[in-house]
C-alpha cells in the first residue's frame, strides 16, 4: 500500500511538473528586432512603430517586437546576413535591392512600370510573385510587410528640367545599385551613386547636380536648401519589403508566426495614407519656399526610359511583359 501511495504522489507531482513547463513553453515570450534606416518619425517609422503595436497586441505580449530606426544595428547588407543565419532580426529593403538574390524581383523598382500604387500592390498576390518568394525560401530568406508603400520618387535639380534632354549630362545622386544607374543612364543622366549622407554636402560642393527620391525624403536630406528646381517626374513608384530569416520564423510557435506575418501587413496598409499625407504636405513646403516646381509630359520620360528593360541581363527574357500583361489582368475591385 505504501508502494502504491508513493508510486501516486510520483505521478501527480510529474503530471504538474509537466503541465506548468508546458504553461511555461506556452507564455514565453519572443523579441524580434526590426531595424531600418529610416529616421524616427518618418512613415516607416511609423509603421514599424505599428507593428510592434499590433503584434504585442495580439499576441498577448508573447511576441516583442523592438525597433531600431538609424540603422543603428548596422548596414542593409549586414543584417540580412544575419537573418540568414538566423539571428531574430527583421530588416528593411527594398525589391532592387533583392536582385542580388533573386533577380527578377528588381522589375518591381523599374521605372514606368506601374501607372499607381494598387498596380504594384496587386502583384503580390500573383502565382509569378509567390514562385520567386519560394526562391527567396530556398535561400533561408522570408519575406513580410511584402505591401509596404514607400513612396514615388522625384527630381531635384539645380537647372530646370523639363524634358529628359535637360537631363544630359547632369550628375544625378542614386542609390548604389545598377538598376538606377541603369534607369538614369536610360534618361540620359550621369548617374553618381553616393550614400543619402552625403547628398547635402555633394550638392553643396558641386560634385552633383541634382537627385531623386520621394518627396519626404527629399525635404529629410534638405535638398531643397541646395537646388532650385523641382521636377514632378514620378519615375519611379516604389513598393518595399521587410525580410528575417526562414530559421527565425521556423523557431517561433505556429500562432506567432501568423501573428507576424497578418500585423506585418496590416501595418504596411495603415502607413498607406500617412505616406501620401506626408508627400502633399512637402509638396506644399516646397511651394512656400518659392521651389520652382515642374509638373511634366511623364510620358516624354517613359518613352526615353524605356531602352532600360533590355538593359537588364540577369533579368529572364520577357520579364517586363510578362509583369505588364498581369497589371492589365489586375481585377479592379482590387485596391490597397
Amino acid at each position: 500500500m505504501k508502494r502504491s501511495f508513493l508510486m501516486l504522489v510520483v505521478c501527480i507531482c510529474l503530471s504538474g511538473c509537466t503541465q506548468t513547463t508546458s504553461a511555461v513553453i506556452e507564455e514565453e515570450v519572443h523579441t524580434v528586432n526590426v531595424a531600418y534606416g529610416n529616421q524616427p518619425g518618418e512613415p516607416l517609422d511609423q509603421q514599424a512603430r505599428m507593428w510592434q503595436e499590433l503584434a504585442g497586441e495580439r499576441s498577448d505580449g508573447r511576441l516583442q517586437l523592438n525597433v531600431y530606426p538609424s540603422s543603428q544595428l548596422g548596414g542593409e547588407s549586414d543584417m540580412i546576413e544575419l537573418a540568414m543565419r538566423g539571428n531574430n532580426v527583421i530588416v528593411f529593403t527594398a525589391y532592387d535591392f533583392l536582385m542580388d538574390y533573386v533577380p527578377d524581383f528588381g522589375i518591381l523598382a523599374a521605372p514606368y512600370l506601374a501607372d499607381d500604387f494598387e498596380d504594384l500592390l496587386y502583384l503580390p498576390t500573383t502565382d509569378w510573385y509567390k514562385g520567386l518568394e519560394g526562391e527567396m525560401n530556398e535561400m533561408g530568406l522570408a519575406l513580410l510587410g511584402k505591401k509596404t508603400i514607400y513612396g514615388e520618387r522625384h527630381l531635384m535639380t539645380k537647372e530646370e528640367v523639363q524634358t529628359p534632354d535637360d537631363l544630359r549630362g547632369m550628375k544625378i545622386r542614386v542609390p548604389n545599385n545598377n538598376l538606377y544607374i541603369r534607369a538614369f543612364q536610360a534618361l540620359g543622366a550621369s548617374p553618381t551613386p553616393l550614400p543619402l549622407g552625403d547628398l547635402y554636402a555633394s550638392l553643396q560642393q558641386g560634385v552633383i547636380d541634382g537627385a531623386e527620391n520621394p518627396l519626404p525624403v527629399l525635404q529629410g536630406t534638405k535638398t531643397n536648401e541646395v537646388t532650385n528646381y523641382l521636377t514632378l517626374t514620378g519615375h519611379m513608384k516604389v513598393m518595399s519589403v521587410w525580410i528575417t530569416g526562414t530559421g527565425m520564423m521556423e523557431s517561433l510557435p505556429d500562432d506567432l508566426q501568423q501573428i507576424l506575418i497578418e500585423t506585418s501587413e496590416e501595418a504596411a496598409e495603415y502607413a498607406h495614407p500617412i505616406t501620401e499625407k506626408e508627400s502633399e504636405e512637402a509638396l506644399e513646403a516646397f511651394e512656400k519656399q518659392g521651389m520652382i516646381i515642374n509638373e511634366i509630359d511623364q510620358e516624354l520620360f517613359r518613352e526615353k526610359a524605356a531602352p532600360f528593360f533590355d538593359s537588364m541581363p540577369t533579368w529572364s527574357p520577357g520579364l517586363y511583359e510578362m509583369v505588364v500583361d498581369l497589371i492589365e489582368e489586375r481585377p479592379k475591385e482590387i485596391g490597397s
